[in-house]
């Protein structure tokens, strides 16, 4: 992790010149900014991220590695994404629950963590406050107002469950032996107290 001095530090994340990246903020190796985009100071991003046009990275932001955010999504403080997770165009964050222009509430921002592998699908907006669970899936157009338990597939406003998905993303049917196998991966998982774990299999 490199942090930025107003460059992009000897070439090791590229910035396109219309970008603005503050001071201060510290972003990982191999990471690209697109057009107009604002990375403001005190923000961390980590390694090969990739911020799209016309994005807002808030101070104290956290992304992890390999973050896909794509056009026209603001960050906020107290948002946090960990690796591999993908924001769609035009998703939106909050971070106060009850704002008002003539009142200042910038010490009641709000966190909210997407945990690893987790997508959130265009146009969504996840209201403050709630948790995403790994390797979830949030419809786009969707309404978060509760947390979002992993591996869950999540649509609708306000949003509800519908199924389950894969980490590779695709969706599980489980059996009456309450398992199910990745068409992709033949990762095999377990629902278990309405709860998907993945099974590990030992190396035999």
């Amino acid at each position: 992790m490199i942090t930025n001095k107003g460059n992009d530090m000897d070439g090791e994340y590229f910035s396109h010149p219309t970008s603005v990246v503050d001071d201060g903020c510290t972003i990982g190796k191999g990471t690209k900014i697109w057009h107009f985009s604002h990375i403001m100071s005190g923000c961390i991003i980590g390694e090969d991220c990739n911020i799209g046009q016309n994005v807002v990275i808030s101070p104290e932001v956290v992304l992890g590695r390999n973050v896909k955010v794509q056009n026209n999504v603001s960050i906020y403080t107290g948002v946090i994404c960990e690796d591999d997770v993908f924001l769609g165009p035009s998703m939106v964050f909050t971070n106060v629950i009850n704002p008002r222009s003539h009142v200042c509430r910038k010490s009641e921002y709000q966190k909210t963590i997407v945990r690893r592998g987790a997508t959130i699908g265009a146009n969504a907006t996840v209201v403050c406050g709630n948790e995403i669970g790994e390797y979830a899936m949030i419809g786009a157009g969707s309404v978060v107002t509760k947390p979002v338990k992993p591996y869950s597939l999540i649509v609708g406003n306000p949003a509800r469950q519908i199924g389950w998905v894969s980490a590779y993303g695709n969706k599980l049917d489980f059996g009456s032996d309450n398992k199910a196998v990745c068409p992709d991966t033949g990762q095999i998982y377990e629902l278990r107290e309405d709860n998907v774990y993945e099974i590990k299999i030992e190396n035999k």
